[in-house]
């Protein structure tokens, strides 16, 4: 149940925004629109459907760096709350439409996004029209149009082109456009030519309105009527003005208009007939459409159509398609390589599902499975020192001894059509949700996640017993690669600090023995007061954890000491979080020393309570500081412990 104030704050909220809305609410004649909203900054007033867009993005993109207070110019931020992983998709994205607004031939045609199922197509264009209509009700983003226009035409269509040269010289830009058959018979018979009375309005795109922002879905090729896009006579009307002919009996539904002045989203457009396609390239490129019993009408918007690879390549395969190709920006849209990203994505749909509403899961669940989507997307390198596991982790800016970050792009570049197959989101998410619907304990463990991919593999029967068989090697690969390394981690982590003074007892022994070997003195045993050698067994049992080599052995015990002598000049006590790499390599040597208490979780039917205590302490680290609940800490101990015992 919502609070008490948290209702009234958004209650506040709706108030808020609907008395801004009614302020910024503008209506006059084509006059006034001239001195009080032209004359102040004609630029706003011409801006084309392109430069809008391009405007929009760069609004929200500054919003986002003042979200991450970031000034860096190079960092691409844009819906970075939302689209995961697709950031060269975005930049191209974004160049085609800084292109565009700046005049460029780019502007004179189609965006085409090209990608798999489910790999965001639609989620950007989504947030494309979403980011316009919440554009259109800031002061840059202002847009005015004729009253009761069906393209919610720029008011300064009205100026007649005899008189555009002296306003270019007047307002230092240009006018682009006619006015349209309805508005100019509106004009005729209600203003008598008196274009300075025409009404003017402030315009807020909307697509659930249908003004400025407009999406098309086709439907069976064969019934598909092209009135969908540009409307047809209205035969109801045609007795009220008694001329099929008068642009007052057409209807103006069409989704052409409806998205005029902002974006029409396009949807499979492939699937169209060959004439929706040749109207849409015309538009783009002329800006006009020709609709008969009229003159050509100009309509300005950004169309953004996306397609999947199916049905590009069987588009390709017809050759009279080649010209409506190069009429085309094609902009691959890949799903993400980066497994982090990949479970973000996760993440984002789970929160929206009520099957996961109350239902744990464990901390690498999504990671796991979203490794497994993006070794299914990998291609194998042409280099033999470079396997899918290493590229894995390379994507996710992760160090991979032998390698350098400089050479990621590179490798990149092998496969330009790399991520454009594989496993998609859905596939996981969906076996996600019958993992749940199944499960009783209202909790998910990353061993249970690859159990039902494994099975969501093996009842798919769009797949052939080949590939079936690659994507069950991925989730071995995940499992031995990634999982066990990350669990084992945890559990290091969570017996360690639940041995926190015998940890310490540790810490003490091992600056003892390294400060007498770098002074090249004896020990004294505090018990028997005996003298002897320093340790070196035991210090290089723990630097070993570590890979600290033999040679290296000398500097890495400078340091640790140089650092302790640090903190005593401080006044301060060292411990092991003064030493993140010591810390490391103590928490390895403490769990190898300390395996066996692992080993009676499963090896012992009833432990004593000592042994349950310790049990229950690295358990309950898990909880507490790891994000396991109780089922997946206990699964998670017991793996382990089955780890250990194969080593």
């Amino acid at each position: 149940m919502a609070s008490s104030n948290g209702h009234d704050a958004f209650v506040q909220s709706l108030q808020s925004f609907t008395h801004q809305h009614r302020t910024r609410q503008w209506e006059g004649t084509f006059a006034e629109y001239l001195e009080q909203i032209v004359q102040p900054n004609p630029a706003l007033a011409t801006r084309n459907s392109h430069q809008y867009t391009w405007d929009m993005l760069r609004w929200m993109q500054a919003r986002e760096d003042a979200r991450h207070e970031s000034t860096d110019d190079q960092s691409l931020k844009l819906f970075s709350h939302e689209l995961y992983g697709i950031d060269p998709a975005l930049r191209r994205i974004v160049d085609y439409f800084k292109a565009a607004a700046a005049g460029s031939e780019v502007g004179r045609r189609l965006l085409l996004l090209l990608g798999p199922p489910s790999g965001g197509k639609s989620s950007l264009v989504i947030l494309m029209k979403r980011g316009m209509e919440e554009y259109s009700h800031t002061d840059d983003g202002a847009l005015y149009g004729l009253k009761g226009s069906p393209l919610h035409e720029n008011p300064l269509s009205l100026v007649p082109h005899t008189l555009r040269a002296e306003f270019r010289e007047t307002y230092g830009v240009d006018i682009q456009g006619e006015l349209s058959p309805y508005c100019q018979a509106i004009l005729e018979k209600e203003y008598e030519g008196d274009f300075m009375q025409y009404p003017v309005e402030r315009i807020f795109l909307s697509e659930a309105k249908r003004v400025g922002v407009g999406t098309y879905a086709p439907h069976d090729p064969t019934t598909a009527d092209i009135a969908d896009l540009i409307g047809s006579v209205d035969l109801a009307k045609v007795s009220e003005f008694g001329d099929e002919g008068d642009p007052q009996a057409w209807s103006w539904s069409g989704a052409v208009y409806s998205a005029s002045r902002g974006l029409l989203e396009m949807i499979e457009i492939l699937k169209v007939k060959r004439e929706f396609l040749y109207l849409l390239l015309t538009l783009t490129q002329e800006k006009n459409v020709k609709v008969s019993r009229f003159p050509l009408i100009h309509v300005d918007e950004t169309i953004v159509a996306h397609t999947n690879l199916a049905e590009f390549k069987k588009f390709l395969q017809e050759k009279e398609n080649e010209a409506l190709l190069d009429r085309m920006v094609i902009v691959q849209v890949p799903y993400t390589m980066n497994y982090r990203d990949e479970a973000k994505i996760y993440r984002k749909l789970i929160a929206q599902a009520p099957t996961f509403r109350d239902v744990h899961l464990d901390p690498h669940a999504l990671r796991l499975a979203a490794l497994f989507a993006v070794l299914s997307r990998l291609k194998p390198s042409e280099r033999d020192d470079l396997d899918l596991s290493k590229k894995v982790k390379l994507y996710a800016g992760e160090d991979v001894q032998g390698f350098s970050r400089n050479e990621v792009d590179k490798i990149r570049n092998e496969y330009p059509d790399e991520g454009l197959a594989g496993v998609s989101p859905r596939f996981v998410v969906n076996a996600l949700s019958n993992a749940i619907s199944r499960s009783e304990a209202k909790s998910l463990t990353s061993m249970e996640v690859l159990v039902t991919l494994k099975e969501s593999i093996e009842n798919d029967a769009r797949m052939d017993a080949k590939q079936k068989r690659e994507w069950v090697d991925f989730l071995v690969t995940a499992r031995k690669d990634f999982y066990n390394h990350w669990v084992k981690e945890d559990v290091h982590k969570a017996l360690f600090v639940s041995f926190e003074e015998e940890s310490e007892n540790l810490l003490e022994k091992y600056l003892d023995e390294v400060e007498a070997a770098l002074d090249k003195r004896e020990v004294k045993d505090p018990i028997t007061n005996e003298t002897r050698d320093p340790d070196e067994r035991f210090l290089r049992a723990v630097e070993e954890k570590i890979n600290v080599s033999d040679a290296g052995k000398q500097t890495f015990r400078q340091e640790v000491v140089r650092k302790a002598m640090v903190a005593y000049k401080n006044g301060e006590k060292f411990t092991l979080d003064s030493h993140a790499r010591l810390k490391e390599a103590m928490e390895k040597y403490l769990f190898e020393e300390r395996r066996d208490v692992l080993r009676l979780v499963s090896s012992i039917s009833r432990p004593d309570d000592e042994t349950q205590d310790k049990i229950a302490a690295v358990e309950e680290r898990l909880i507490q500081d790891y994000g396991y609940d109780k089922h997946s800490a206990r699964e998670a101990l017991n793996y382990v412990t089955t780890l250990l015992s194969q080593e």
